[in-house]
């Protein structure tokens, strides 16, 4: 039977451990302060990203992993025995991380290695729940074939919803105004987002954090069409606290799993849609 080994990259929110429990290697995504490069979950985490943002009022920049990241870490499962990989990118719509993955498993040293680049058109925990399955299918032996096809089934199950705690870090980013955030921030608007075609969009903008947790909850629980909850995952950006109230607001709303994740959105993300921001990801039963 062959090995076949699991990669992702650090957008898919998945937390540590349970990464570490499946062997999942998440090549980081890059932010930019000015000339400082820092790895996503290796040496800044995102309370360290807010806290240099907050002191020097601008964004940094975030950047694919280099193709060299991805060639170690596909090296790192060969060397482990693994006679095939599978990598799992965040959605190409928002990132050039997928062409980073596979120019790596172009490279010279990989001739006649069997390695597949599969974009999951997804991100945050959109991306890591197939990821997860994927590695639980490989575990249990499922050819390659099966183990995509699982992942992008429960890719399609997916929903992600999401409210924003402030549109300060927008407005850095050029992505609203700054007139419109600081009215925004007069009316309290917290935009409630999706993931739609591999992005995150805005879909509606909801008065109070606690109308937009509201209405977040409501939207995952309609996004259900009467199906079950198969897993689910809260996310969350520098804001734990938020997430486990959340967490006890979805338990209260919803017939959820025993076992909900708590994830960071992770810098790669975060820094694009600020802190603060809190949201639930499910796979919904078949």
């Amino acid at each position: 039977m062959s090995k076949i080994a699991i990669v992702t990259d650090s957008d898919a929110s998945l937390p540590h451990d349970l990464a570490a429990k499946y062997d999942i290697p998440q090549v980081p995504i890059t932010v930019h302060f000015g000339d400082e490069v820092f790895e996503t979950g290796v040496d800044i985490d995102e309370a360290q990203v807010f806290a240099r943002i907050d002191k020097a009022g601008t964004l940094p920049t975030t950047a694919a992993p280099a193709p060299g990241k991805f060639a170690a870490a596909y090296q790192a499962a060969f060397d482990a025995g693994a006679d095939q990989v599978i990598c799992f990118t965040v959605s190409e719509a928002v990132s050039a991380t997928y062409a980073s993955a596979v120019t790596a498993a172009d490279m010279d040293q990989f001739e006649g290695k069997d390695i597949t680049v599969v974009d999951t058109q997804s991100l945050s925990m959109g991306q890591g729940f197939p990821v997860l399955y994927a590695a639980e299918a490989a575990a249990a032996g499922k050819s390659k074939e099966e183990i995509i096809a699982i992942a992008e089934d429960v890719r399609d199950r997916g929903e992600f919803f999401a409210a924003l705690a402030t549109l300060k870090y927008l407005a850095m980013s050029g992505r609203v105004g700054h007139l419109a955030a600081g009215m925004a921030s007069l009316l309290n608007i917290k935009p409630v987002l999706t993931i739609q075609n591999g992005k995150l969009e805005m879909l509606e903008k909801i008065r109070t954090r606690k109308k937009a947790w509201a209405r977040t909850i409501e939207l995952a629980k309609d996004s259900l069409d009467g199906k079950g909850i198969e897993r689910m995952a809260v996310v969350h950006s520098n804001a734990m606290e938020d997430a486990k109230a959340f967490e006890q607001l979805l338990r209260e709303n919803l017939d959820c799993p025993d076992e909900i994740l708590i994830c960071d959105l992770t810098a790669g993300l975060s820094v694009h849609s600020g802190a603060g921001i809190v949201g639930v990801g499910i796979v919904k039963a078949k």
